[in-house]
């Protein structure tokens, strides 16, 4: 699979709780990229964040958190992933969606 050097950077903010269909919504986000053959999907999880409502979320001992805030990035062609916008709309509720034009300089092996 190749990812053109001129490519698109989708960015899913949203928290360890969400979900979707009985299970986590972070997981059906990444099956769904996988499915729709999308380069590649990476969850990174937050020790500490707030969002819309400014209630913070963190790992900290005396204030533990479930609901930790999670990041979603796929990078690929601007077409494949303006393809796999409508079905992201369909699953999400609340959370925040970014998309940036980045440089591929490296993808895979050489």
């Amino acid at each position: 699979m190749q990812i053109p050097q001129d490519a698109v950077l989708l960015r899913i903010f949203l928290g360890e709780n969400d979900r979707w269909h009985h299970g986590p919504l972070y997981e059906a986000i990444v099956l769904k990229a996988r499915e729709m053959h999308l380069a590649g999907a990476t969850v990174l999880r937050g020790p500490m964040g707030y969002g819309r409502a400014s209630r913070l979320h963190t790992a900290k001992i005396l204030r533990l958190s479930e609901d930790l805030p999670l990041l979603i990035e796929i990078v690929d062609s601007e077409e494949k992933i303006n393809g796999f916008l409508p079905a992201l709309e369909e699953m999400m509720g609340s959370g925040l969606v970014t998309l940036e034009k980045v440089k591929v300089l490296r993808y895979g092996a050489r």
